[in-house]
């Protein structure tokens, strides 16, 4: 609110809001991850994306890991950090989108990261469940003492302070060039990693073309691979063939077909989705109407199918979100993450940077698209959404919840348009969601034992969250009047905003 106030646009306070909350949220994200962004422009109704992944340092390939006997890389590994890109692209965002300076953008961060934040209650429970990931600086500059922070406790970060001081100075050079590269290498060199001052020079954020599907008269819009946008476009195309409005929004047959088209669309995301480096990426087998028409006869409205191989990389676990919509109705959506709780567990010795673990998505296996090799950016789950009417209203959204993300997507899409449902009770509505890697649905605590029940006579494996599944948020913008709708998700902590 302050960046807006101060004449900056809905660029200039995401970046801004977004950095800033990777001291709400440590555990979440931070300078050391990766960001995705989608910004929607009312002047003429189109969309562009920005791709801020990081990619694999130039000397790691996949074969040299098979070489050791590896088959896959774990999640505190050093091979799974990948030059962490966000901060490129929050410089680019706000040179190239933005109404204000870089300095006054990082200004309230700065000033966060000096005075503190108070420890809010979904953060002191992530900080007590995976605080023993730290390893190393990341214990001196993320615990408190020997334990986690709890909450109301304040938690401040002064040598991220002065790593964002030096960036308002000199731009993101100063973190992929000057002192903040090379206390990030330091630490990365002393694991062993194989990352070199070129690999961090030459991280650029890309410029990419959003994907849209049209979904009941609405388009749904996604960054394209190397996230996994595309997946949830393919959960919304097979739910669209069936009558879902025709359901009780949380029976047992609703929540089965959204099950199905997951398991299916999950499955297709492993095949199809990844970085395919200098070469293309063909998503026709994954999005074509002859492809899905045939996924979509695998599903039987009464029983679930078979388990789909999994995948043997790591998926996404944890991130934020934040959305902003501006006066002008210039509008943003913005994930940024650091892949799993406290990334990697490392952090950089002087600065605290914290280290994501982004590479863990990687595949070692042979000729995959998603293959590890230098230079290369991973599959990400990451993906900013925008669910529009042109010329009626857009919505930037977006879902929380690791590899949820894309069933997130579809699901809120579908209690927007199938049922009608308000923003916040789209949003509240409870979620479930089939995991692939285990074979089991879960469903969220609101959802009533005789639904549970069903679903196991359906041939699912049904197990209870043990928290709330994911986060979202929304701001709806309509085209004619600029009324803004937003809501937020009770599950995280946070807030929708208006000035």
């Amino acid at each position: 609110m302050e960046i807006l106030a101060q004449g900056g646009n809905a660029v200039d306070a995401a970046v801004a809001g977004a950095i800033v909350l990777g001291f709400c949220e440590p555990a979440m994200t931070g300078l050391g991850g990766d960001v995705f962004a989608l910004i929607h422009d009312p002047s003429t109704g189109e969309s562009r994306g920005l791709n801020g992944s990081g990619r694999a340092p130039a000397g790691l390939h996949a074969k040299d890991l098979r070489a050791q006997g590896m088959t896959a890389i774990s999640l505190d590994s050093v091979h799974s950090v990948t030059v962490p890109g966000a901060v490129n692209a929050f410089d680019r965002l706000i040179a190239e989108e933005g109404q204000l300076d870089l300095a006054t953008v990082l200004a309230p961060a700065i000033h966060y990261a000096e005075t503190g934040v108070p420890v809010y209650r979904r953060t002191a429970i992530d900080g007590a469940q995976f605080g023993d990931r730290l390893k190393g600086a990341g214990k001196r500059h993320f615990l408190n003492g020997d334990r986690s922070y709890r909450e109301s406790e304040v938690f401040a970060a002064p040598g991220q302070a002065e790593a964002l001081k030096l960036i308002a100075e000199e731009g993101a050079k100063a973190f992929y060039e000057g002192p903040i590269m090379e206390d990030i290498l330091s630490t990365l060199r002393a694991e062993g990693g194989l990352h070199t001052a070129e690999d961090f020079a030459s991280t650029e954020a890309t410029a990419v073309t959003p994907i849209t599907r049209a979904y009941r008269g609405h388009n749904l819009v996604e960054l394209p691979p190397n996230g996994q946008g595309a997946t949830a476009l393919l959960i919304a195309a097979l739910l669209e063939r069936f009558d879902i409005a025709a359901l009780d929004p949380n029976s047992a047959e609703r929540v089965h077909l959204e099950a199905e088209a997951t398991r299916l669309a999950y499955g297709a995301r492993n095949v199809f989705v990844g970085d395919p480096a200098e070469g293309t990426l063909d998503l026709d087998g994954m999005l074509s109407d002859a492809a899905i028409d045939a996924l979509a006869n695998q599903i039987n409205p009464k029983r679930a199918g078979t388990l789909i191989q999994p995948r043997t990389e790591a998926l996404h676990k944890d991130t934020i979100y934040i959305t902003v919509v501006d006066h002008e109705g210039l509008c943003v959506s913005l994930i940024y993450s650091i892949f799993w709780p406290y990334g990697s567990g490392f952090a950089s010795e002087r600065f605290g940077i914290g280290l994501h673990n982004r590479g863990a998505g990687f595949t070692l296996e042979e000729g995959h698209v998603n293959e590890l090799a230098g230079g290369k950016r991973p599959l990400h789950t990451l993906i900013p959404g925008l669910l529009e009417q042109p010329g009626v209203y857009a919505m930037p959204f977006g879902v929380m919840g690791g590899a949820y993300q894309a069933t997130g997507h579809a699901h809120l899409v579908s209690n927007l348009v199938d049922f009608g449902m308000d923003i916040q009770a789209a949003i509240d509505a409870p979620r479930s969601f089939f995991d692939i890697t285990t074979g089991t649905l879960e469903i969220e605590s609101s959802f009533d034992p005789a639904v549970a029940a069903k679903l196991s006579e359906m041939g699912h494996t049904v197990i209870r969250a043990p928290i709330g599944m994911g986060g979202a948020q929304a701001i709806r913008r309509d085209v004619a009047t600029g009324m803004l709708t937003g809501g937020s998700d009770p599950r995280k902590d946070g807030i929708a905003l208006g000035v």
